[in-house]
């Protein structure tokens, strides 16, 4: 018998790499893992690297032949390359596939338990974030139905994805439910239950669920931040409240496809900077990886300050680095996606999760971030006159709030009021002579 950790005991498997709507081969994946090891090596394809349009499809892969590997530096990172990474299901997404191998290892004890890979491969190829497809030997889209098409719903079956999703919040959940929730995750956000979805004409979106945790209207806030976010003059990914009948369920629209359809490919901050999951990074630091990689850095850079005080005005904590995107505009050049994932937070402290500056730490002050609005290619009176936009867009949440289409009561707009009600509110407003 092997032991753990001989060669005889590994499990290997290979995958092609392919990308966007024509599936262009672009390397060969392999995946590698045994009881004391996890990594995966990657090879371009020597057509791609000859290829017209060849860039680098991952900020850790170098345009070079030959074997590359990637070992997860922590237990909270991905065996894959970051921008394989990037298509990985969320907290969700891992939740519901693991319910479901949890049951069927019930019924077959001969079930081994899940490995990183089958996370990868589980996500439905139609929906997969950005423009990378995973292949088998056979030519198949890993992810794909049965028949070999889309899992995704429509916009009419999200009741029935909502009732599948809060039996398995209740644990309640029968193998029915987990097998209809199967591939209908997304890549993009946490651990409340979401879906992928095709909207009434035909476009990706991601529909959101109250959690049965809520203490306040979750999905009406959202709605109301990215609405808040358009007016302020942020390019925010479109967002709207639908009914299924009496839940409110935030759709929001996905923005790595083109209008025809067409895939974008998609890193996330995280991997632009090539970040570990658990280390502390800073928007300057993003701020030198614009520089390095998208098409427009002054505007980029200009519009990812007014989306950090916008965050801090209206007590958005949670943007860590997978909630800032990037689309690939052509010729392994980049720029800063629409934004989403923009929640206001009445119970947090004005605390951001990703920090200013090496210096500075996390954004706690207005102040702060005027002073180092110049690394973000700002002047002092450049900033201000943002901060006023920002402001002549807050001032009216409540009215907004209230809007049919998006369905604040009034006790829903007290329960968010201190996320938007606050000192630093007050010293943005003097800041600008309001």
């Amino acid at each position: 018998m092997a032991r753990p950790g001989d060669k005889s005991s590994a499990v290997s498997k290979h995958l092609d790499i392919r990308i966007g709507d024509q599936a262009a081969l672009v390397g060969r994946l392999t995946f590698v893992s045994d009881s004391n090891r996890r990594y995966s090596t990657f090879s371009y394809d020597s057509g791609w690297l000859a290829s017209k349009v060849v860039f680098t499809v991952s900020p850790d892969l170098a345009l070079l032949a030959g074997h590359q590997i990637r070992k997860a530096p922590s237990d909270l990172d991905s065996s894959f390359f970051l921008a394989l990474g990037d298509t990985e299901p969320d907290a969700w997404g891992r939740r519901v596939i693991a319910r479901a191998n949890a049951r069927e290892r019930r019924d077959n004890p001969a079930l081994g338990p899940l490995s990183e890979l089958d996370y990868l491969c589980a996500v439905d190829d139609f929906s997969r974030v950005g423009a990378l497809r995973i292949c088998d030997g056979a030519g198949c889209f890993l992810g794909a139905g049965h028949d070999g098409g889309r899992r995704t719903p429509p916009l009419v079956d999200l009741g029935r994805v909502f009732q599948a999703s809060r039996a398995v919040e209740a644990n309640d959940d029968s193998i029915e439910d987990l097998r209809y929730l199967q591939g209908r995750g997304t890549s993009l956000g946490g651990l409340r239950p979401k879906c992928t979805v095709l909207d009434e004409d035909g476009s990706l979106a991601i529909g959101k669920f109250p959690s049965i945790s809520d203490q306040r209207s979750v999905t009406r806030g959202e709605v109301l931040a990215m609405r808040l976010a358009a007016r302020a003059g942020i390019r925010a990914a479109s967002a709207r409240i639908v009914m299924i009948p009496d839940i409110p369920v935030a759709v929001i629209r996905r923005f790595d496809r083109a209008s025809g359809g067409g895939r974008i490919h998609y890193w996330s901050a995280s991997s632009m900077l090539q970040s570990d999951r658990g280390e502390d990074r800073s928007y300057t630091e993003l701020v030198s990886a614009i520089a390095r990689y998208c098409v427009d850095a002054v505007a980029d850079s200009r519009e990812l300050w007014r989306r950090i005080v916008f965050n801090h005005l209206i007590t958005n904590t949670d943007d860590h680095l997978r909630n800032t995107g990037f689309l690939h505009v052509g010729g392994g050049l980049w720029r800063l996606s629409p934004a989403f994932d923009l929640n206001p937070f009445p119970d947090k402290a004005q605390e951001s999760k990703t920090w200013l500056s090496e210096d500075t730490g996390p954004v706690t002050s207005i102040r702060t971030l005027i002073g180092m609005a110049s690394r973000f290619y700002l002047s002092r009176d450049e900033a201000l006159a943002i901060l006023r936009e920002i402001l002549g867009a807050l001032v009216g949440w409540k009215a907004l709030s209230r809007n049919r289409d998006i369905g604040l009561s009034d006790a829903d707009v007290r329960d968010f009021e201190s996320a938007f009600d606050h000192e630093e509110m007050e010293v943005a407003l003097s800041l600008v002579g309001r």
